[in-house]
């Protein structure tokens, strides 16, 4: 893949073989960032799991960046109240399962009420390609609408490993502190090595690189206890 010059030229800063301490890695992702709008820090975790081992749940930054989440409810008339109380941005049934089912994804998270997963589940060709699939597992099947969407709106955000073995995740934006920065991905850290399969052998965290939207990725070093 053919890199642009100012990638290049942010190589050539660091040393792109070298694992760093937090704190440095931050400070040299938001260093090499080149793009003239503030852009955000992903996370990379790679794991050590087999084909039948998975790992999803979700995570509540202690510094967010991000702005109001547009959440989605797929419930009865009876709990609509409550949703809209909560603060969801949409609520209905099936009006609203015939518009997604035409293609529109116009908000960041969809929660339902168990009684209509059943409407909900048929939705996997729109929802589930996007990732906006509701799910008990990440809280956001549940009869408790104002619990789920009070988590929500502190910017609790589901993570989950892809076929490869790796945990993505935004951190952060270039213009925030190192230090809090750090402090998200001691987070993502803990909350991945909290649901690290039963039978996972070795060493379960392998390699943590971060990289900004346009820029190249830097190792960070993992400490002995983080594995």
């Amino acid at each position: 893949m053919k890199r642009g010059k100012k990638y290049r030229e942010s190589v050539k800063k660091y040393n792109p073989s070298v694992s760093y301490e937090p704190k440095e890695a931050m400070d040299l992702v938001k260093s090499i960032a080149f793009a003239k709008f503030p852009e955000t820090i992903d996370l990379s975790v790679k794991l050590n799991l087999k084909k039948s081992q998975s790992v999803r749940d979700t995570v509540v930054l202690p510094n967010q960046f991000k702005g109001e989440k547009r959440v989605l409810v797929f419930c009865k008339p009876e709990k609509e109240k409550e949703a809209q109380e909560a603060g969801a941005t949409f609520v209905g049934a099936d009006d609203l399962i015939e518009k997604v089912k035409g293609g529109w994804t116009d908000f960041d998270v969809a929660v339902a009420t168990p009684d209509m997963m059943k409407d909900v589940g048929k939705l996997g060709m729109v929802l589930g390609r996007k990732g906006l699939m509701p799910n008990p597992k990440t809280g956001t099947v549940t009869f408790d609408l104002k619990g789920a969407l009070s988590e929500l709106k502190k910017g609790r955000t589901e993570f989950r490993a892809d076929k490869t073995g790796v945990v993505h995740l935004a951190i952060g934006k270039v213009n925030m502190e190192s230090e809090k920065l750090v402090e998200n991905i001691q987070t993502v850290v803990h909350e991945i090595k909290r649901k690290k399969p039963v039978d996972a052998k070795g060493d379960f965290i392998q390699t943590i690189s971060a990289s900004s939207t346009m820029g190249p990725g830097v190792w960070i070093t993992i400490k002995d206890e983080e594995k």
